[in-house]
């Protein structure tokens, strides 16, 4: 059930969104080794935000899931992120931000119930 939320001053068109949200899915699932069916990804374009006293374009990121993270896959994933963000909107991985969340199943709610 990872889902990775994602921040940006950048304005994001539909084909964009699109292709961000095709490419990090497959490439969430497979680091973290979770079904492509649980991921779920948010972008949200156009954020007011500032980074090192800028308004250059940025990102902030949170990645939350049941298990599957730690150093190694976390290292994986941000790097990961980044090269999308940079392919796709031209952000700097230096302008990046993501902040990793472990969670419980009980934490994690789906169908009606948790996980």
């Amino acid at each position: 059930m990872p889902a990775l939320n994602l921040y940006t001053n950048v304005p994001v068109d539909a084909v964009t969104t699109s292709d961000i949200l095709k490419d990090a899915t497959k490439a969430v699932a497979k680091i973290i080794g979770k079904p492509e069916s649980y991921v779920m990804i948010l972008v949200n374009g156009g954020v007011p935000m500032a980074f090192a006293g800028t308004e250059a374009p940025a990102a902030y990121g949170e990645l939350i899931s049941i298990g599957g993270l730690g150093p190694s896959v976390n290292a994986k994933l941000s790097s990961t992120v980044a090269d999308i963000l940079q392919t796709k909107l031209s952000i700097d991985s230096s302008r990046f931000y993501i902040k990793f969340y472990d969670v419980q199943r009980s934490f994690f709610g789906f169908n009606g119930s948790t996980f």
